[in-house]
């Protein structure tokens, strides 16, 4: 008997961070500690890895034994280190040779018949040990395998149950690979696949928004009455968003595997994700928390995607303010006790919001009775500083049977739209070639008035309101963003006065 050591991985927010797990089996009183800052979930991983031991008709060593977790400073969490806990045990019994299990990575949670059950966050974890030089091996749960083979130059082994991982590190025959089932691709933007932009009718401005805001990753305000269109818009919009690039479709796919909404039938994310919160959520349930372990919030959920968030005013006004910082970065950063948790949340935010409690239209029968005071008390709930974050602002009111039947034979559908989105990409990343930015909405201030800055003439209308002080730096920022995105639109290299106009209303807030 003597000391074994295997390689697990522990995931810090979306990264994996490489754990070698060592057994020691040697004379004392028989019993197993863990050590280094394991949490409940791992602890119990002694009674876990006991039975589904003995249950695989392995002999459980009659001795004291020691397992460690490097590095010792690293807070583990979760059970996913039942399987690399019990390869080591029986590495240092002599069950297995210790040689084999030195190199692999092993994940996964045992059952106590000996099953090897899917764990969350496969996907970062394969990746986190993918960044190791040389040939890089990864045992997984027959669950994760196709999640996990969504790595490139690893090999993946996936086992169903302790009995035949063993036997396969005992003999070195491959255990069988289930046959994998047809993936069947679910609808990934949480709406049914059938949702197409010829059902909004009577909104040409608010349509107009919604394919600037696609091709140009901006952020969308909607204010009007019910029914004039605000949600349908936005539940639209994924329709008009191209495919997300594999490095993208990695990013996304990670997220939601740590948050453990990944679809096993379907584990990669090819389409942008679009996340609706509830207004009763919580701050934690938007940005991402938890006591122990930190799972992503809505705005990680919804990265390269659509946040939106529909009754805009009746969420609490600390959740909606909380949304400024990743606005800005790109990125939300969670603190706890323990420590720090950074997530990605590069989004698009659309925003849909009454004009009042009431919700009634002015032109109604019965029409609004809220006071000046009522309404700017509810629409003060979206501050001001979370506003100049919004690119695009766009009231929307209700159309007459005229206005309608006039407009349903300029609709489009979301495939004619998406076309243009795609040209209108395609035009802007050829321009931003050899920067870490793919869309105009990415682009840094300095970056945005050093090498992009549009013509003087151009420039004119917006820097008449920045002297007015109707427009604030940041929001001229958005506005040449903007003004960026029509061009690419347009087909031109560059914004003109027509685009920086138009920009500007957009920014001001026009009416549909």
């Amino acid at each position: 008997m003597a000391v074994a050591r295997t390689r697990s991985v522990a995931l810090v927010g979306v990264a994996g961070r490489t754990v070698e797990v060592e057994a020691d089996v040697g004379n004392g009183l028989a019993g197993i500690h863990l050590i280094g800052l394991p949490d409940t979930a791992l602890s119990e991983a002694r009674d876990r890895v006991r039975s589904a031991v003995v249950n695989s008709h392995y002999p459980w060593p009659d001795a004291r034994i020691t397992v460690s977790l490097f590095p010792a400073s690293l807070p583990k969490r979760g059970s996913q280190f039942d399987l690399a806990i019990a390869v080591a045990i029986l590495g240092a019994a002599g069950v297995v040779p210790a040689e084999r299990i030195a190199e692999p990575f092993f994940l996964g949670e045992l059952g106590l018949d000996g099953r090897i059950r899917p764990i969350r966050g496969v996907l970062p974890s394969v990746l986190g040990a993918a960044q190791h030089d040389g040939d890089v091996m990864v045992v997984v749960p027959s669950g994760n395998a196709a999640e996990a083979s969504l790595v490139p130059e690893v090999k993946v082994v996936p086992v169903g149950h302790l009995r035949d991982l063993v036997e396969w590190l005992r003999k070195g025959e491959l255990p069988p690979t289930p046959e994998a089932e047809e993936p069947v691709e679910p609808p990934q933007s949480g709406m049914s696949p059938e949702v197409d932009l010829t059902e909004v009718v009577g909104q040409p401005v608010a349509r107009r928004a919604l394919e600037v805001c696609a091709a140009g990753g901006h952020n969308l305000w909607m204010l009007g009455p019910p029914g004039t269109g605000k949600t349908m818009l936005a539940e639209r919009l994924p329709t008009l968003l191209p495919g997300l690039e594999l490095d993208h479709a990695l990013e996304v796919t990670a997220i939601h595997s740590v948050a453990g909404v990944l679809p096993s039938s379907a584990p990669m994310m090819s389409r942008p994700p679009f996340v609706s919160p509830h207004h009763t959520a919580t701050t934690a349930a938007i940005i991402g928390g938890g006591s122990t372990i930190v799972r992503p919030g809505a705005v990680s959920l919804a990265h390269r995607g659509v946040l939106f968030m529909d009754e805009a005013p009746e969420f609490a006004r600390h959740v909606l303010d909380a949304l400024r910082q990743p606005l800005e970065s790109g990125r939300v950063t969670v603190s706890r006790a323990a420590g720090s948790v950074t997530f990605p949340a590069r989004f698009m935010l659309v925003l849909a919001a009454n004009p009042c409690p009431c919700a009634r239209a002015a032109d109604q029968a019965e029409s609004c009775t809220c006071t000046p005071t009522v309404r700017r008390r509810y629409l003060g709930r979206l501050s001001g500083p979370l506003l100049d974050r919004i690119d695009m602002k766009v009231t929307v009111v209700r159309s007459s049977r005229r206005e309608l039947l006039a407009d349903r034979q300029f609709v489009e559908t979301s495939k004619t739209v998406a076309e243009r989105v795609l040209v209108a990409r395609e035009r802007a990343a050829k321009r931003l070639a050899g920067t870490p930015w793919r869309l105009n909405a990415e682009i840094p201030s300095a970056a945005l008035h050093a090498d992009y800055r549009p013509p003087a003439a151009a420039m004119r209308p917006m820097t008449s309101c920045l002297d007015s002080g109707a427009l604030t730096a940041r929001g001229l920022d958005r506005v040449v963003r903007v003004a960026w995105t029509l061009a690419d639109l347009a087909g031109k290299d560059h914004p003109g006065e027509d685009e920086t106009n138009a920009a500007l209303g957009f920014w001001l807030g026009v009416r549909s």
